[in-house]
């Protein structure tokens, strides 16, 4: 019997959200839509820009917001990262066992240093544009990893940003092998389009001779595959995974496999904030999958649990939002 749905690794960081306008992004200097990794002077000098703004707090990183939605729809999970011994740790660690997620955080002394943030810059466009420190979380290593527990999972999943790290890479790597040793199924989501462009020999690694599930959004397929051409670009997802999702915002979600393909549409709503979008979609997708539902099910879920995400500012939901698209977004299992 496997004791969780999802054992996962990736960067532990807090999230400060602010409010601004295009012109103020253009004024920090900062790439629209994308991840950009900052370090401490950077990071002190995009804050100085946001002093009159009161940003809003919470816990992320993109495996991370994929566990705890896992979790918050009853699934069991596991998330394997690294903290410093400061506040920001502290409230990272509280986070993640508030909303029932196992840690090698509750076993593992925090390191000096800093626990790593993200700036996330919302523009009236609805669009997230992230400032990146990782702190502490550049050096997470292999020491994160409970051999144990990822044979007892279902499914392992990385988190591509680790492809910036060689030792978070390498610590997903040996994760990966674990896991395939055991018959553990592998995960992978390509995070963001930087990823793709600076550290694509990393990501080539965790995809290996292919995984079980890949993610990733339109953009990311596209330059993944260096075409526009929808057709080509599918059929190239299809080699590198068994199943393929491909989330396309306000145009829905695409599922690939090898036999079937299907086009799940989208909630229609007012986007303010993508913000943890992807995340979100990944977390309710292999929540559905773990319990038994069919893939094209499993994108519905996803896709009303991202809609519900980018209708509000911030990226997490409550336990009470997941709960009741959980309830209206699947039907009983026979």
């Amino acid at each position: 019997m496997s004791h969780y749905d999802l054992y996962a690794i990736g960067n532990a960081l807090v999230d400060s959200e602010y409010e601004v306008s295009d012109a103020m992004l253009q004024k920090m200097g900062i790439s629209k839509r994308h991840m950009t990794l900052i370090d401490t002077p950077r990071r002190a000098e995009l804050l100085d820009h946001v002093t009159h703004l009161q940003p809003r707090q919470t816990g992320g990183g993109s495996a991370g917001n994929t566990v705890v939605a896992l979790a918050q729809l009853g699934g069991k999970a596991f998330y394997s990262c690294k903290v410093a011994h400061d506040n920001l740790g502290d409230f990272y660690v509280k986070d993640l066992q508030a909303q029932g997620v196992d840690t090698n955080l509750t076993h593992t002394r925090a390191s000096e240093g800093q626990t790593g943030s993200c700036m996330v810059l919302v523009t009236p466009d609805a669009e997230r544009s992230m400032c990146t420190f990782l702190g502490v979380s550049a050096e997470l290593d292999d020491a994160a990893l409970h051999a144990q527990d990822i044979v007892k999972s279902k499914i392992y999943y990385m988190e591509g940003y680790l492809a910036a790290s060689p030792t978070g890479l390498n610590a997903a790597l040996k994760g990966r092998q674990i896991a395939r040793e055991a018959g553990v199924a592998l995960a992978l989501t390509l995070s963001d389009v930087s990823m793709i462009q600076f550290c694509k020999a990393g990501l080539d690694a965790m995809l290996g001779d292919g995984v079980d599930y890949l993610f990733c959004n339109q953009e990311e397929a596209l330059v993944w595959c260096g075409t526009e051409d929808l057709e080509v670009v599918r059929s190239a997802l299809k080699k590198l995974a068994k199943t393929v999702c491909f989330t396309r915002g306000p145009d829905g979600s695409e599922v690939l496999t090898a036999d079937q393909s299907w086009h799940v549409p989208a909630e229609k709503v007012k986007a303010i904030d993508t913000n943890g979008a992807g995340d979100m979609f990944a977390g309710a997708f292999l929540y559905a999958v773990t319990k038994g539902y069919a893939p094209n099910q499993a994108a519905a879920l996803g896709n009303h649990a991202a809609a519900a995400v980018v209708s509000q500012h911030g990226n997490r939901l409550t336990l009470g939002q997941l709960s009741a698209i959980k309830a209206y977004a699947l039907p009983p299992l026979k």
